[in-house]
């Protein structure tokens, strides 16, 4: 199989992502690509020839392994891995959006294309939700079709064609579960990951958003206050200019001004 593709797609992802992105990528790439890549398909890669039963009854093996194992451990763990790093497209594709509306436009939209706020925020958001989801599902289903996270040395049969209850034994049991373990692990610290930098994202931008609505509230506070101060000030320089007109008049105006004044 070709990994080519999600490479790609990882060294992409990169670019896009926080801090604790990055560290996810790095752990995919290194602690799940690569040991599938360089371990794991070497080890699963005769396990149907190496599986036996102690009796040689035709189709009883063949019966037997697809009824212990539905899905060969290493093709699980191929789909799991591709459809895990799939909803990261969904950041690549806004990106590629963004910057494609730039060039339709012919003029800068947006600071950044790939500074993740606004619309991006939400799709890495949902990126996340699903990377989160979709790791929980695989370790369930794993569970469910396999009884456990485990790897017995032996296991009896009794499904047709086979006569009787026959022991099968299953090949390098001891390296197969060490392997189990430490992916089941990566699985597992990705989640953390995953969890991690979305707590992150939210708690970064409610933050900001708090902060701006503050600040707006302060500045609508002081606005309201300098027009107030505005008011008053007209107002004293009004009375002010209406003072010296009234004493610059001559005597008789004044007395005039005062008798028809409504105090007096």
């Amino acid at each position: 199989m070709s990994w080519v593709f999600l490479r790609d797609l990882l060294s992409g992802v990169n670019k896009y992502s926080t801090g604790i992105g990055r560290i996810w990528v790095a752990v995919v790439f290194l602690f799940r690509l690569l040991l599938y890549v360089a371990a794991a398909e070497n080890i699963w890669k005769h396990e149907h020839d190496e599986f036996e039963c102690n009796i040689k009854q035709p189709g009883c093996e063949n019966v037997c392994f697809d009824h212990f194992f539905p899905v060969s451990h290493i093709r699980f763990w191929a789909l799991q891995l591709i459809i895990v790093s799939t909803p990261s497209l969904l950041v690549v594709f806004h990106v590629a959006y963004r910057e494609n509306r730039e060039k339709h436009h012919n003029q800068k939209l947006y600071k950044n294309p790939g500074k993740i706020d606004g619309g991006l925020l939400c799709t890495y958001l949902i990126s996340l939700i699903l990377k989160i989801g979709l790791e929980i599902f695989f370790l369930v289903l794993f569970y469910k079709l396999y009884n456990g996270f485990k790897i017995p040395h032996l296991v009896k049969c009794d499904i047709k064609p086979c006569p009787n209850t026959v022991d099968c034994y299953i090949p390098k049991p001891t390296e197969k579960m060490i392997f189990l373990y430490f992916l089941v692990a990566t699985s597992c610290l990705c989640i953390v990951l995953n969890l991690s930098e979305l707590s992150y994202l939210m708690f970064k931008y409610s933050v900001k958003c708090y902060l701006k609505r503050h600040v707006k509230k302060q500045q609508g506070s002081k606005s309201n206050c300098c027009e107030s101060e505005l008011i008053r000030h007209n107002r004293a320089a009004a009375a002010g200019r209406l003072h010296n007109s009234s004493s610059s008049l001559p005597l008789n105006m004044q007395d005039e001004h005062e008798k028809h004044s409504p105090l007096t």
